[in-house]
């Protein structure tokens, strides 16, 4: 595929999505959100892509959106309501039901819904240097992207009004200290640490990681019979996988498992 905005490359079932626009921060524009599809379309439908690694080129992950909209703000013309409808709210959706492995190593600042985008994917790793920022109140906006949902649920409410009503810049050590990401690692070594875990997971049990991630977004507005039951239900389809019986024969016969991802 060739893209514009985004760099996109597949190696050793790694899918590896580059946001590229660093010359205004990797935020995104129409043709951005649009070949981000595109290259999502491309990891749901290739069965030997079996994880996703997102982050951003340049200094910064993503600066969420472009807000180089000229007449459109300054004539009030400017429906951000459409644009979460057709862009925003559809790429977090597909994040979350991709039945893939997704992770996010951010490189720099992640502001507004570039901060969403990180907290929606499956395991965030940071630069010590990056920081997290919900800049919307900053220009008179609601956060968006999911964040009214995620940060809560990772953070705890006290933490998630702060964010959000002091649009104050979190750097990723206290990220990490708050739950909000997996973990934080020196600049110098994210990349070589987010292929390294992109890699592990690509060679992961896929079907069962998959399920992993159906029953944690299923938990979070469950019951525990309603849990209880979903996952009875979801370890019916992971126990009819091929990836279970190597599992099981692995561990029987003392070796480190071979995963197909099916």
């Amino acid at each position: 595929m060739g893209f514009a905005t985004i760099l996109f490359e597949i190696e050793d079932g790694v899918a590896s999505l580059t946001l590229n626009r660093p010359d205004r921060l990797n935020s995104f524009n129409a043709a951005m959100h649009e070949e981000v599809a595109a290259a999502l379309a491309a990891v749901e439908s290739d069965a030997a892509i079996r994880a996703l690694l997102i982050t951003g080129a340049g200094r910064g992950f993503c600066a969420g959106q472009d807000l180089n909209l000229g007449a459109a703000t300054a004539g009030g013309e400017f429906d951000a309501g459409a644009a979460i409808e057709r862009y925003y709210n559809p790429l977090v959706r597909r994040l979350k039901a991709l039945p893939k492995p997704v992770l996010a190593a951010v490189n720099g600042a992640a502001a507004g819904a570039g901060a969403n985008l990180a907290f929606a994917c499956d395991i965030v790793i940071a630069a010590r240097s990056a920081s997290f920022l919900q800049a919307f109140c900053r220009i008179g906006l609601v956060p968006d992207t999911g964040g009214t949902w995620f940060l809560p649920r990772l953070a705890g409410s006290a933490r998630a009004l702060g964010m959000m009503l002091l649009g104050e810049p979190l750097p990723a050590a206290t990220a990490a200290e708050w739950g909000l990401i997996w973990k934080v690692v020196e600049d110098a070594a994210l990349m070589t640490e987010a292929r390294a875990l992109a890699r592990k997971l690509a060679q992961g049990p896929t079907v069962s990681l998959g399920l992993i991630k159906q029953a944690l977004n299923r938990s979070l507005e469950s019951t525990l019979d309603a849990q209880l039951d979903a996952e009875r239900d979801l370890q019916r389809v992971a126990a009819a996988s091929a990836d279970f019986r190597e599992g099981v024969a692995a561990f029987l016969e003392k070796r480190p498992a071979r995963f197909t991802g099916r």
